[in-house]
């Protein structure tokens, strides 16, 4: 396993050092395109084609795979004038990618080798060779692709990070494109997307009875109650906690206190277009990690309640 990490990584180490002007050009042809980018490529390179096309779009420039041999019958109606494609192959020989070769030229599209054989037939027939230099296979028959292959994805990652740099492609255009994933979430999931707001955000007035203030946090299930002034302006916070503090000090006299007498007159608050993520941290950033933050408006009016479980639920 070192033996393989090693060639590995000496063969990328090589590569970086070796970079010359034509990954430069290929890097402004892509951010130029503007047409399509497609990636195609045989056997383990054409898996590495659809990884080096999903890497694009996710990071914003959108990019296709085209299967070779779905090319050859009908495929090919993919590519159009305008296009790029990024052609993987080590050998350079592969008899299904170099048949593509004159029709994707009478297209228009232009052709970006990228091989370890510069004197290929690919590499002939391209605009456009990205040498890829491996001298050995991981593999111990040096056979199967291995070195080759990781070279052609670390290749196409550093083609991709180039684009993201040149576009100013930042944290909220990558969340856009993930929507779905954890850091998706925690880039765009609001405050106001997760609060308890309504009737399940629970809150009393100053004026209320210990009792009316227990009956409040039992309803409202959120280990806390927003107290709030007639206009509906947040006044403090009562958690369970305080109740419990208050009968351990006060025993059966706890009942007989006021709302005032118990609330945390100033509570840590978040506002509804906070992103979710940042509250979270708000929460847990604190010599005593809070479990719920009042959620209040710019004019201080008590909108919600945000409960930490419910954040976790959500994957923060």
């Amino acid at each position: 396993m070192r033996r393989v990490l090693s060639l590995e990584a000496r063969a990328i180490g090589l590569a970086a050092k070796s970079l010359d002007q034509s990954f430069a050009t290929a890097v402004s042809w892509l951010q130029r395109c503007r047409g399509k980018i497609v990636a195609t490529g045989v056997g383990k390179s054409g898996h590495v084609a659809e990884k080096i096309a999903a890497t694009f779009s996710s990071t914003g420039t959108p990019a296709v795979y085209l299967d070779p041999l779905h090319a050859l019958h009908g495929g090919l109606g993919l590519v159009g004038k305008g296009d790029i494609v990024l052609l993987l192959g080590k050998s350079g020989e592969s008899a299904e990618i170099n048949s593509l070769l004159p029709r994707l030229r009478s297209i228009g599209a232009r052709l970006i080798a990228m091989t370890s054989n510069p004197h290929s037939t690919l590499a002939k027939g391209a605009h456009l060779v990205l040498h890829l230099p491996v001298a050995e296979e991981a593999c111990p028959l040096n056979l199967a692709p291995t070195t080759s292959t990781t070279l052609a994805l670390a290749a196409g990652d550093a083609m991709a990070v180039a684009l993201m740099k040149l576009k100013g492609f930042k944290a909220e255009h990558f969340a856009r494109n993930h929507p779905g994933g954890r850091l998706g979430r925690r880039l765009t999931l609001a405050v106001a997307d997760v609060m308890r707001s309504g009737e399940d955000n629970p809150v009393a007035r100053a004026s209320a009875t210990m009792a009316e203030l227990l009956d409040a946090i039992t309803r409202g299930r959120a280990g806390a109650v927003s107290i709030v002034d007639g206009k509906g302006k947040l006044r403090g916070l009562v958690t369970d906690f305080d109740v419990r503090q208050a009968l351990l000090r006060e025993g059966k006299d706890a009942l007989s206190l006021s709302v005032k007498d118990v609330m945390n007159r100033r509570p840590v608050t978040a506002r509804p277009d906070m992103l979710a993520a940042k509250a979270v941290r708000l929460m847990e950033d604190r010599r005593s990690p809070l479990n719920v933050l009042p959620v209040v408006d710019r004019s201080g009016r008590a909108l919600g309640m945000l409960q930490i479980h419910d954040l976790r639920t959500q994957g923060l």
